[in-house]
């Protein structure tokens, strides 16, 4: 598991690492780290020239010890002095150490055009300008130099891209966009989070003693060696129903598609049983696909609710299956909410939940239930999950409460899209679920639990019927007994694993990739056991 720390977090350990050492050592470690991975992609590229770009901080320290280093090998080097203040503004024991190593140093602040030029001449960038400690976005004089790296050279961020935002929370185009980026003792929240990873290219973490073992994570990634330890795996005493029952309420007579997906993906998963509550349609669809699923109602362990279900169907058998899904709702078992069941969430569930939107549908879930809470005169977020008055599943009113007309801003997808965990987070407070908000960057939130982001799967898995397959893999594990945290993010690996190994590089079917599932996890669970221990 990947585990990224807070600043204020790995400031602490920090300060705990240089108490018990000689002053100056962590950073230079982290120079000789960060000069090693300069040198291999030097070696990598052909390249010769190195230009170190140094803001004020420890990062630009960092910097000219490593530029340093790198000149005593061979390399030519320059570094460019980014601070208005030119030499003094920098670290003094760093510039000291390049000076002394025959570095080339410049002064932006001196000559902006001639700065560019040298900066343009480099077979490699390492941006120093900013650390954790900075805030998004770039100044000018910084953005200039940036500006000039040429297309080709390797850019190297030295902990983090410059301009990013060091949580992870804020996005920011007026950033670095590295290649690369080498970071010291721990991955930082930008790192794994939407808003940063793009930026933030190849990951190279350096250990520079800093003892983070039992800290808190304040974001998590699975890798493939997790799965060995949190994927479901029967044993000699299980039985079908030990290992899970599942109950899918999926697909309609105008989505039938659904249903298939979402149970074949839970049957490749490895369910001990699927139950499958539908329209003829559907039914139909199903008893072909996955001849072992049982068409009807009956004990589960978990429900899978909402791929492909029309809430706006008024047909008999439609009604008796929009009950079927409020009944989940309104039950004690785990629950995993996908697309139409999404309408039919109404407030806070006690029960184990997982809400699996995409972001304009966590835009339409913010709007609706935010202005019913707003609403609500007691302010009581434990309303049922389910409203009775909603006799078709059809969606209530949303229009603002009286009184509240100019207060309240209507959420949209770019919103979402653009600050994708804080909206998560406030419909994780408004619900009590987990929220598994899909993208590029899936992330998993939970109150209380560390942020888990996967970043697993390739572009093309941006296809109609991939999150009911999702749905099938999470509804599979949280009948098997796992927490929604695990659940989520643990088939969110799996699900993007499948896509890529499925695509190959090209194209792919939802089908293919529920079809997929099954040999995945043979081969992550077996790959897990052949680990050295």
């Amino acid at each position: 598991m990947i585990r990224a720390h807070s600043v204020e977090t790995v400031r602490a350990a920090e300060a705990a690492a240089m108490a018990q050492l000689p002053e100056g050592e962590l950073m230079s470690r982290a120079a000789l780290g960060l000069a090693e991975v300069a040198a291999a992609r030097l070696a990598d590229t052909e390249g010769t020239t190195v230009v170190g770009l140094v803001g004020a901080g420890d990062n630009g320290g960092d910097t000219l010890y490593a530029v340093a280093h790198l000149a005593e090998t061979g390399f030519a080097c320059a570094v460019v002095l980014v601070p208005p203040s030119g030499r003094s503004g920098v670290h003094v024991g760093g510039l000291e150490s390049a000076e002394v190593a025959g570095v080339m140093v410049h002064v932006a602040a001196d000559g902006a055009a001639a700065a560019a030029d040298v900066v343009a001449e480099a077979d490699l960038v390492l941006d120093g300008i900013v650390g954790i400690g900075g805030r998004p976005g770039l100044r000018p004089e910084a953005a200039r130099l940036v500006d000039a790296v040429d297309d080709d050279a390797w850019v190297i961020a030295v902990d983090l891209a410059s301009g990013l935002d060091p949580a992870g929370e804020e996005g920011e185009d007026d950033a670095v966009w590295a290649d690369e980026t080498v970071t010291f003792g721990t991955p930082k929240p930008v790192h794994l989070l939407p808003a940063g990873e793009a930026a933030t290219g190849r990951l190279t973490v350096v250990d520079i003693g800093v003892d983070l073992a039992e800290a808190p994570a304040a974001v998590e990634r699975l890798t493939w060696d997790d799965v060995v330890d949190l994927w479901p795996v029967p044993g000699s005493g299980d039985d079908k129903y030990s290992r899970g029952v599942l109950g899918v309420v999926a697909g309609s007579e105008a989505y039938p598609g659904a249903a298939v997906l979402c149970t074949t993906s839970a049957a490749e998963a490895g369910v001990g049983m699927l139950r499958y509550v539908g329209t003829p349609t559907p039914v139909g669809l199903v008893h072909q696909a996955v001849p072992e699923a049982v068409v009807g109602d009956g004990r589960v362990q978990a429900w899978a609710v909402g791929p492909g279900l029309d809430t706006e169907a008024d047909d008999e058998r439609s009604r008796a299956q929009l009950e079927a899904a409020r009944a989940a709702l309104a039950s004690d078992l785990p629950v995993v909410v996908d697309a139409g069941g999404l309408a039919l969430v109404e407030g806070r569930r006690t029960a184990p939940t997982v809400l699996t939107p995409h972001a304009g549908e966590l835009a339409r879930l913010l709007n609706r239930l935010e202005t019913r809470s707003a609403g609500t005169a007691d302010g009581n977020h434990g309303a049922p999950v389910t409203s009775a008055g909603e006799s078709r599943g059809r969606r209530p009113v949303t229009g603002p409460a009286d009184g509240d007309e100019g207060d309240r801003h209507e959420v949209t997808a770019d919103d979402v899209k653009g600050d994708p965990l804080g909206h998560a987070r406030r419909l994780v407070a408004l619900t009590g679920a987990t929220v598994l908000l899909k993208g590029a960057t899936t992330l998993v939130v939970t109150d209380g639990e560390p942020v888990r982001s996967q970043a697993d799967a390739p572009p093309w898995l941006a296809t109609a019927g991939a999150g009911d397959v999702l749905s099938g893999v999470i509804g599979a594990l949280l009948a098997a007994g796992l927490t929604p945290h695990d659940a989520a993010s643990l088939g969110a690996l799996v699900h993007g694993v499948t896509a890529d190994r499925v695509s190959g590089g090209g194209p792919l079917r939802a089908l293919a990739v529920a079809h997929g599932i099954r040999p995945t996890v043979r081969d992550l669970l077996a790959r897990g056991r052949s680990a050295p221990g």
